[in-house]
């Protein structure tokens, strides 16, 4: 039984969250999902409907996968003084980390992502770059994966990225199988990125 903790903060992108966390929580006897946010509660997202959060930042820092989603568009969340720190250790001690979309940009202010291979939302890949101009950014990829280390491209792509990583942690036909059951066509092309020319903007 792996655990999943997927970050959420004021303005998180639903899809971002909930594609991820739809394939995982299909094998419930292979993953065990939490939902960690500053305080435990309800937390708005950009689309307006809330999920409630199962932990605070204070009650745990340690998981098997973190999932990192993104959503602000071109700002930065207020809380960042308080996330950073938290989600830079919570990295560090997971053996798996996911980001999707934008949530690359949170996770790359930690120092996490220095010197590896990562990616990010194309429309905004320029803004995101500028943020961390540490990490090996890849303007044309789907979804990278430097080790254990996932991050996907925008918004849909997590859910490809995401099927990746449970194919690698448990088997290619496990995930296959959650794919089919969720009548859901996976890209399995990690370079197959159709919105690279929007990297531009």
């Amino acid at each position: 039984m792996r655990t999943v903790g997927a970050l959420v903060y004021p303005n998180f992108e639903l899809l971002d969250l909930f594609g991820p966390l739809e394939f995982f929580g299909w094998n419930a006897d292979a993953f065990r999902i939490a939902i960690v946010a500053p305080e435990k509660g309800p937390v708005p997202s950009n689309m307006g409907p809330a999920t409630v959060a199962d932990l605070s930042l204070s009650e745990a820092d340690h998981f098997d996968v973190l999932l990192v989603p993104g959503g602000w568009g071109r700002s930065i969340p207020v809380d960042t003084d308080r996330i950073v720190p938290w989600l830079g250790l919570a990295a560090s001690r997971s053996t798996h980390v996911l980001s999707v979309c934008t949530g690359s940009a949170l996770l790359a202010l930690t120092g996490f992502l220095d010197g590896r291979r990562a990616t990010t939302n194309k429309a905004l890949f320029s803004w995101v770059e500028e943020k961390r101009p540490e990490v090996d950014w890849q303007p044309k990829a789907r979804w990278v994966r430097d080790g254990t280390l996932y991050t996907s491209s925008g918004v849909s792509a997590g859910m490809d990225m995401s099927l990746a990583a449970i194919a690698d942690m448990i088997g290619l036909e496990a995930a296959k199988g959650i794919a089919r059951g969720a009548e859901y066509q996976w890209h399995q092309d990690p370079d197959d990125d159709p919105f690279a020319a929007s990297a531009l903007v």
